[in-house]
């Protein structure tokens, strides 16, 4: 039985091919805060309900 309320998980396979929308360079995948990273671009964007979402306005900066 799963939880209702549980966040989807993001397909590793997708995970896999994508690349960062400004540099192109692949991306790590943050299971624990559901995102991508882009060291290179210093961007962190984000997995919403399993869906990775790669548009630098919604991207947080990196420290």
């Amino acid at each position: 039985m799963t939880d209702a309320k549980a966040k989807p998980a993001a397909d590793r396979h997708l995970l896999e091919i994508l690349v960062c929308p400004v540099t192109r360079q692949t991306l790590e995948y943050d299971a624990g805060a559901q995102e991508l990273i882009s060291r290179k671009a210093g961007l962190a964007f984000p997995i919403r309900d399993g869906i990775p979402i790669l548009l630098v306005d919604e991207a947080r900066e990196l420290d």
